[in-house]
């Protein structure tokens, strides 16, 4: 476009707007490639809000197939609202929720940023299995990091049927929510600038889905998107990372929903017609799970996941910063309150297995009689075992995944992979806090409140919860502006960080103390790369050369 762009320290005075106090309030406004967008001021003035900016639209013809970028805007956008979500059961109220009118997202700018002094990029993209999570300010308050000087994005994806529906056909080939995210890593890269982006500092991050995301997006994007990952608590090598096709959906969800046909198109047409809020009210009743899947191949069809993840060998060259890590107790929420009765009729052992490995029956049983002794020994499953079984879970789903997932990072010449483990456990644990879970250490997504201002933590940080607040935003952001967690020692952060080597896999402990320590969990590692290099030819996904 013509003429310099307007930066973020350029500001329209809106005289007919005031404060309560009589002081003028100034609406930051930008001239982006897609036209002029308003956004709001800070309370404290410190950062502009930029909120529910339309990056994508729905196809209202197909909205479970790709959406289409959203057009210009003929008048000024005014960006004042994050309240957009994605059909969802909402998880803090239970309730059927969003529409699809969602594929929105959110632009936090701190007031030095400007065309002279362009700051670094953070894009956030949120976990929740692929079927819950929207990106507003309701748990990812932005002034954590933007105090750093860092510019952050947070969007919103399809998800459950309207974003992972994978039917291998033209129409709805599979990943659409993976392809809403590709599109607004697109916008980003186009118009950041605009804000007082660099375009060549963007880092993206996610945590469980949302970090299985990013896998995905740095295992098969094929632009020029991105210069750095942090990937927290999932990777595409995750056992819920990829899931098998399953064409009957559209039939079941119609079915339920009063429609009954054995014919694919006819279902998906009769589920165009359906308010979204029915349709994710059946798939709930029915209890379908959707996710990424590996896409056919169809003629002037964009496709994501082009082969199965523990196949994908990454190319010479590629050599971009990776901050990667896990938390100390992932899946310590499935048992720490688990009625005692209830552990005698658990099969994790067989159920965790059945996803990753194409055993047959009596193999199986071999191989589930060997995983169960090293965890548990000769012992019946029972409550005195449940820190046992939290281990085995967490790593078969998590940790060794990620330990595998660094693994193949450092062994294809990547050179900068940082590694971390999140122990901590305060009064700010986003998990354990909303649960009231008193024991253990620090259980999956806990570490997202010490990361985001979270609106429902309405109190005043402990001053330990303060310090581990300042220190992870430190090298979250340091990353972002560095490839470096810790450039320098400081007060605040009296360590180095040391980059995984061949010799060594070094570890940030992350707690009340920061540690550097070596191969975190490593017995139990060492158990699981022996079992995977034993069934490789049997794992799911993998195809010989």
């Amino acid at each position: 476009m013509g003429g310099l762009k307007i930066a973020i320290s350029t500001y329209i005075l809106l005289v007919s707007a005031c404060y309560a106090n009589g002081i003028p309030r100034v609406d930051p406004l930008v001239d982006t490639e897609l036209g002029l967008i308003r956004g709001l001021t800070s309370d404290d003035g410190s950062y502009s809000m930029f909120l529910g900016i339309p990056y994508a639209t729905v196809n209202v013809s197909n909205p479970f197939g790709p959406s289409i970028p959203h057009p210009s805007f003929d008048n000024t956008f005014d960006a004042f609202d994050d309240s957009a979500i994605c059909p969802q059961i909402n998880e803090f109220t239970n309730e059927v929720t969003g529409t699809l009118d969602c594929l929105h997202l959110n632009v936090y700018v701190p007031t030095t940023a400007s065309s002279n002094n362009r700051r670094p990029v953070m894009v956030w993209i949120y976990g929740g299995g692929f079927s819950i999570g929207f990106a507003g300010r309701y748990v990812h308050g932005p002034s954590y990091l933007v105090r750093h000087d860092v510019i952050l994005v947070t969007l919103n994806y399809r998800i459950g049927p309207y974003g992972f529906m994978c039917l291998g056909t033209p129409d709805v080939p599979g990943n659409q929510g993976l392809k809403d995210q590709l599109m607004a890593l697109r916008w980003v890269k186009n118009n950041i600038a605009a804000f007082g982006g660099d375009i060549d500092k963007i880092t993206i991050f996610g945590e469980s889905a949302g970090s299985v995301s990013v896998d995905f997006h740095f295992l098969y994007t094929q632009e020029n998107l991105f210069n750095q990952i942090i990937l927290q608590s999932g990777t595409a090598l995750s056992p819920f990372a990829v899931t098998e096709p399953n064409r009957e959906v559209p039939l079941i969800l119609a079915q339920q929903l009063g429609f009954l046909t054995s014919d694919l198109n006819e279902a998906l047409t009769f589920l165009t017609t359906i308010d979204t809020d029915l349709v994710i009210a059946a798939n709930n009743q029915l209890q379908l799970e959707h996710g990424p899947c590996v896409e056919e191949e169809f003629e002037n069809v964009e496709r994501f996941i082009s082969d199965h993840p523990v196949n994908m060998k990454l190319g010479n060259g590629v050599n971009i910063p990776i901050l990667i890590g896990y938390v100390e107790q992932e899946l310590l929420t499935l048992y720490v309150n688990l009625p005692p009765e209830s552990y005698a009729s658990l099969n994790i052992f067989e159920e965790s297995l059945s996803p990753v490995f194409n055993f047959d029956i009596e193999y199986f049983d071999s191989m589930v009689k060997n995983v169960r002794q090293f965890y548990i020994g000769d012992e019946e499953l029972s409550e005195d075992l449940k820190w046992d079984l939290i281990d085995f879970h967490s790593d078969i789903t998590f940790n060794y995944p990620t330990y595998r997932a660094i693994q193949k990072y450092s062994s294809s010449g990547i050179s900068n992979v940082y590694c971390y483990l999140f122990a901590y456990n305060g009064d700010r644990n986003f998990v354990k806090r909303r649960l009231n879970i008193t024991e253990g250490s620090a259980a999956h997504a806990d570490e997202i409140s010490y990361l985001f201002d979270v609106s429902f933590f309405d109190e005043v940080p402990t001053p330990d919860d303060q310090l581990i607040i300042d220190r992870m935003t430190t090298l979250w952001s340091n990353f972002a502006k560095y490839g470096n967690p810790t450039p320098e020692e400081t007060s605040l952060l009296p360590i180095q960080w040391p980059p995984v080597t061949e010799e060594s896999q070094s570890f940030l402990i992350i707690n009340s103390d920061l540690e550097v320590q070596q191969r975190p969990f490593h017995d139990r590692m060492a158990f699981w790369d022996l079992f995977y290099r034993l069934n490789k030819n049997q794992e799911n996904g993998y195809r010989e050369d």
